[in-house]
């Protein structure tokens, strides 16, 4: 997860236990390299040659494994799947053979960035890309990764790939997402690791009012943008699917359940039963790291048995409303067998 300072997702230098106890601040990302068509930054898109590494755990990451999906860019990116459980060296291979990733031979994905730059101070954050030949980081830029695979990578896209940043809504696009990373993909950050009471007000006020306004937006349109999917609803979804079974309890953002606001309910089910979603997310991954890693907000370490999920899986009839999820495209195919969810991760 990106944030370097203090989002309790990143390995910090002084530990797990410090999550909870130091004031919220999300960082930029330090490695902004692009992966361009035309190679710019030095980086150019090139099938087989970089890895995509993510938790399943993180919101930030799971951008990135949802865009790759719909795509179609599994055989052109390989990917490695950290271990939600984070020491305090960060994101570890302990689910590969060895403790390695099978790809990159590495254990800690704090190799590939001491591999691009030697001591760097900041955390060791996901999704990153890393540079297969020489176990580089090329970049963690959370915000630019999924943009540049849906303009950039289009060489390598399957055939009916979606447009998920198209070119005449892009104006509104950015302007969603900025609410929606201001106040919700932050917000819940913002509450969840605030110290003081005005700081946990402040945030917990700012995220429910714009969870109010996305869901009168939502009333009659199925999407955020236009009538297809875009890389706002991807960005949207990727918060609320973590909503009740983490950040209602964990991160005390209680004013309602997700499953109790019937419109961003229904939205939510919508996107988890659309292929490249629902399919991607692991509900154990997510308890885990959370629950485990954040010991300065749960000290005892106790994962909650609940929410059901049983109700991912239920009937939302958004399809009344219209739309296209892939526009003129066609939905991705079968979830390669390598990347399957684990039944314990699954509804």
């Amino acid at each position: 997860m990106p944030a370097p300072e203090n989002d309790g997702t990143t390995g910090a230098s002084d530990g797990n236990r410090a999550y909870g106890h130091k004031p919220f601040k999300r960082s930029r990302s330090h490695f902004a390299d692009r992966i361009t068509a035309d190679g710019r930054d030095g980086w150019p898109v090139a099938a087989g040659r970089y890895r995509l590494v993510v938790s399943r755990a993180c919101p930030w990451a799971s951008r990135a494994v949802i865009s790759r999906r719909l795509l179609g860019l599994e055989d052109a990116l390989s990917m490695g799947i950290a271990d939600p459980i984070q020491d305090d060296r960060s994101w570890r291979f302990t689910l590969d053979p060895e403790g390695r990733d099978p790809v990159l031979g590495i254990r800690f994905l704090s190799e590939a960035y001491d591999a691009r730059e030697s001591g760097y101070p900041g955390g060791v954050s996901v999704p990153a890309i890393v540079d297969v030949p020489s176990g580089q980081l090329v970049t963690n830029d959370f915000q630019q990764i999924t943009l540049d695979f849906a303009t950039e990578w289009t060489a390598l896209h399957r055939p009916g790939a979606p447009d998920l940043y198209p070119g005449a809504h892009r104006d509104e696009i950015d302007e969603v997402m900025a609410g929606v990373y201001q106040d919700v993909n932050n917000g819940v950050y913002r509450a969840g690791f605030a110290t003081g009471q005005d700081d946990y007000d402040a945030a917990f006020e700012a995220l429910f009012r714009r969870l109010d306004q996305l869901s009168e937006r939502l009333v009659h349109r199925r999407y955020l943008v236009g009538d297809t999917l875009t890389e706002a609803d991807v960005r949207l979804f990727t918060t609320l699917v973590r909503f009740d079974p983490v950040y209602h309890g964990h991160f005390k953002c209680n004013r309602f359940k997700l499953a109790e606001d019937p419109v961003l309910w229904a939205y939510a089910k919508d996107l988890f039963q659309t292929p490249g979603f629902g399919d991607t997310v692991d509900f154990h991954h997510i308890k885990q790291h959370y629950y485990r890693v954040h010991s300065g907000i749960n000290p005892t370490g106790i994962v909650p048995l609940g929410p059901d999920l049983s109700g991912w899986l239920t009937p939302h009839h958004r399809e009344e409303l219209g739309g296209r999820p892939f526009g003129d495209g066609t939905p991705p195919g079968p979830v390669p067998a390598g990347e399957r969810v684990p039944a314990s991760g699954r509804p």
